[in-house]
């Protein structure tokens, strides 16, 4: 009797936790902790000051709430710190609990309160799939950024060399050359740039045209392509847990099923 009870406490723990309006309800809670840590940046009346401070303190208390809901509803308790994003949350509640507010401490209770934002993450599935695909996509935007680095160290070069006479508050060496052409990249007054440097070499605007061309739309773009490619592959992986979790058939065992009855066609017509 008792381990039915139990079984029935953690379904119903398992359900709460599943509810979109209890979802929603966290997700609203994190909101309004972010609207609390802007409103703190203000200079606000002491009477103002702690009331938000009772509220912090409420809003701590929803979110231990809400975390010993979701790992009461677990149904294997070992595997809810195998995610990271629990690990995350459990974390940050539990250092929000500790009160430094008025000790040396102060600074790193108000970033830990920051850091309750990115909570969102952890709630809302769409955020953690963009998140991860960004992290897939790491390795391959690693060489596109070095290719970038080396078109970048290239121009620098050639920029501090030839133009350091010209504006040496902008290509005075390597480092603040880099600097300006970061700005060139991000269309930031660059014209202005360039045409101070046209006016003792009336060529340069083919410096920057190039370098435009290659940075700006070449380079950027591909970072674009491969972090929507890998966004695009985590949505299919997704699919297939999907339908493997719901018992459907997914792509690949589709895709398996067609090549065998081609297979099974073509040995009859032999």
């Amino acid at each position: 009797m008792s381990k039915l009870s139990n079984q029935q406490i953690q379904d119903l723990f398992f359900k709460l936790r599943s509810n979109k309006a209890f979802e929603m309800f966290v997700i609203g809670v994190i909101v309004f902790s972010a609207l609390m840590v802007g409103a703190k940046t203000y200079d606000i009346p002491p009477t103002l000051l702690k009331i938000t401070h009772l509220l912090d303190w409420l809003i701590t208390f929803i979110f231990l709430t809400e975390i010993s809901v979701r790992f009461m509803g677990e149904p294997r308790k070992r595997d809810f710190f195998k995610n990271a994003w629990n690990v995350f949350d459990t974390v940050i509640v539990l250092v929000s609990i500790i009160p430094i507010d008025n000790s040396e401490m102060a600074v790193i209770g108000r970033l830990v309160r920051i850091f309750r934002v990115l909570r969102m993450i952890s709630i809302i599935p769409e955020l953690r799939t963009l998140l991860n695909s960004l992290l897939k996509a790491l390795p391959q935007l690693g060489y596109v950024m070095l290719m970038m680095f080396i078109i970048f160290y290239i121009y620098a070069a050639v920029g501090s060399t030839f133009f350091e006479k010209v504006d040496p508050f902008l290509w005075g060496d390597i480092s603040i050359s880099m600097l300006t052409l970061f700005r060139v990249m991000t269309f930031e007054d660059w014209t202005d740039i360039m045409y101070d440097t046209m006016e003792v070499y009336p060529m340069s605007w083919v410096y920057y045209f190039t370098f435009i061309c290659l940075t700006a739309f070449a380079f950027l773009n591909m970072v674009i392509g491969i972090v929507v490619s890998t966004l695009d592959e985590e949505h299919k992986q997704q699919d297939a847990e999907r339908a493997e979790a719901e018992g459907e058939p997914s792509l690949k065992d589709l895709q398996q099923q067609i090549s065998e009855l081609k297979s099974l066609i073509e040995n009859k017509k032999i």
